[in-house]
């Protein structure tokens, strides 16, 4: 028989991954990437939209020439109007595609005068119609209020994932994922900085979404985690991190297709929506939503389980049983096991079941292996010496 291939030893969950085994290398590479991230956070910062900074915004067309050329000639006009002290003129972004291009260009807050003067600087210099150019005042106040409702829902939903978790699993699985669920908040939010987005309401209702996403991975493999390890204490096959092993590569494929299915439109929302037709305001929310839905489908698998599994590990009950297993291994290997069962059973039908039973140590992700029988059909216990008279 045609040995399986990769694809459908996933579909199986017999890919044998060794994830949660792995665990400290999983931990140095997210603890790297937040590293990154709020040294990005301290040395770059955020490029706060209009709505968020306050501010004034000039719409212009996108005839009048490049992104470049449409914020030097709002930096012209701004000089040209006296209101140079007050600029803070941010970088052009282009809104629409062909004929109905635009540019949005902001600059500091300025007043109505300010504000008129410089669109009329504008028209002079650009040439074009008073009604090619307007302008939009946004106070940073409306920005704020969207700030603090966020922070609020974000605390409340927190709460209520926690409140879930232990109810449902226990507080260690509540804690492994409400670290996961932070971690994609701040790789993020990293990207973000890094990238030099600008941070929009969209934004803010993206982060929200992803939390959602995010918690739905991690409480299926958690699921999963449960089932496999109800009971673990009373056996001597499994340590704890094993069986959570064994759950992640039973629910691998399930989160690989899970994240695909959910980053596909998204990805189409960004590359084309943003990307081909020019739609602005879908490039905040497309990137915060590929990005985090991503890192919630790679950290529900290669940071929540081995986290919980880490936790676990230290529960005095479970520290336990992982010493019975690996003690009872190691006796298997040097033959006690072996010594000992033949000692119990008096006779030679037992030892071939040595190796056995103790327990080599299993394949990652492998199933425990099924319990065997004693006696073997058709062993010597089974049947009569050829010197035997059948009665």
């Amino acid at each position: 028989m045609a040995s399986k291939g990769l694809a459908d030893r996933l579909y199986l969950g017999e890919a044998n991954l060794n994830i949660v085994g792995r665990r400290k290398m999983w931990f140095g590479i997210f603890g790297a990437l937040l590293l990154i991230a709020i040294g990005s956070f301290a040395l770059r910062g955020f490029e706060l939209g209009i709505e968020f900074a306050g501010g004034t915004q000039f719409v212009i067309p996108a005839s009048v020439g490049t992104q470049a050329e449409a914020q030097s000639a709002v930096g012209r006009a701004v000089e040209t109007a006296g209101v140079a002290e007050a600029a803070g003129i941010g970088a052009a972004q282009q809104v629409g595609k062909g004929g109905d291009a635009v540019y949005t260009v902001r600059t500091a807050a300025l007043s109505q005068d300010e504000s008129t003067a410089v669109k009329n600087a504008l028209v002079a210099d650009l040439k074009v119609s008073p009604d090619d150019i307007s302008d939009n005042r946004v106070s940073a106040a409306w920005g704020d209020q969207v700030t603090q409702q966020a922070l609020l829902g974000l605390g409340i939903f927190l709460v209520l994932v926690l409140g879930y978790l232990v109810v449902r699993f226990e507080w260690r699985m509540a804690v492994a994922a409400v670290m996961s669920l932070l971690i994609d908040l701040v790789l993020t939010a990293g990207v973000y900085s890094l990238v030099g987005f600008e941070v929009t309401p969209s934004t803010v209702i993206g982060f929200l979404t992803i939390l959602g996403f995010s918690l739905y991975d991690v409480v299926v493999v958690f699921d999963k985690v449960q089932e496999n390890t109800r009971g673990i204490t009373g056996g001597t096959t499994q340590t704890y991190s094993e069986a959570t092993n064994l759950a992640v590569n039973q629910t691998l494929m399930r989160s690989i297709n899970t994240g695909l299915v959910a980053l596909l439109p998204v990805g189409g929302l960004l590359f084309i929506g943003a990307g081909l037709l020019g739609a602005g305001s879908l490039k905040d929310l497309g990137l915060v939503l590929f990005v985090g839905m991503g890192l919630g489908v790679a950290s529900s698998i290669l940071f929540a389980a081995p986290m919980l599994a880490e936790l676990k590990d230290r529960e005095p009950r479970i520290k336990s049983h992982n010493a019975r297993v690996l003690a009872r291994r190691s006796a298997a290997r040097s033959g006690d096991v072996a010594r000992t069962d033949r000692a119990r059973s008096g006779g030679a039908g037992e030892s071939e079941e040595a190796p056995a039973l103790a327990g080599s140590t299993p394949r990652p992700g492998a199933r425990p292996a099924a319990k065997r029988g004693t006696t073997r059909s058709g062993g010597a216990g089974n049947r009569p010496s050829g010197g035997q008279k059948r009665r």
